[in-house]
């Protein structure tokens, strides 16, 4: 059966990518498309301008970010050492943002990197150093905005000691909104995080059908 609201809808995302701040007109109709669009995930929160939106699939055309040499650790050619570091994907980051979004988004640097260094406690020593802790950016958003330009982050990391602890691939808007996924071992890890990535643009409650949980 047809969608009475079909062409109706596809108008207002065309509203919505021809303006320069995602405005959509506030008539009732309107408003009706865009709850719509909003419930089929068709549409976010600007997370640049105010009151505006941002459509899906203007999002798709976006680049992603995580390490350049991501596909080579996980083919197990080189080591984690050797994974471009966060500080690095981060500044791509920023530097692929318009002029006026850079400046918000350095100030994003700090939470979002976070330590890149992790210490975990091991049988009869101390602690380990253990640097995997690696950095990706994607388009989409979550109960909140994403950061400038509409992106969420995340990270994989190792959580807990070696025999009871569990690998982490976690994903971030702005502010608290975040989905988790565990998994014992890495290899499960990085092939979730290989979902991820092939999976944006999304809204971070749509990653529960991915395994994670929206927290």
């Amino acid at each position: 059966m047809t969608d009475p609201n079909a062409e109706f809808d596809h108008a207002v995302l065309d509203k919505i990518d021809a303006s320069p701040i995602g405005a959509a007109p506030t008539t009732p109709a309107y408003q009706d498309a865009l709850r719509r669009l909003y419930a089929a995930q068709q549409v976010y929160v600007s997370a640049d301008h105010k009151g505006g939106h941002v459509t899906a699939r203007s999002l798709a055309t976006l680049p992603f970010f995580h390490a350049h040499n991501l596909a080579a650790f996980i083919a197990g050619t080189i080591d984690d050492t050797a994974l471009e570091t966060n500080a690095s994907i981060y500044d791509r980051y920023v530097q692929s943002l318009p002029l006026d979004h850079r400046t918000r988004a350095e100030s994003f640097r700090p939470t979002v990197i976070g330590k890149a260094i992790h210490h975990r406690a091991k049988q009869g020593v101390a602690a380990v150093h253990d640097p995997l802790h690696t950095l990706f950016l994607v388009p989409g958003a979550g109960p909140h905005p994403g950061l400038p330009g509409n992106y969420l982050h995340g990270a994989v990391f190792h959580v807990g000691d070696e025999v009871t602890g569990s690998w982490v691939v976690n994903v971030h808007d702005s502010d608290d909104g975040a989905s988790l996924f565990n998994t014992p071992k890495l290899p499960e890890a990085l092939a979730k995080l290989e979902e991820v990535l092939a999976s944006a643009p999304f809204h971070l409650n749509e990653l529960e059908a991915l395994g994670f949980k929206l927290t």
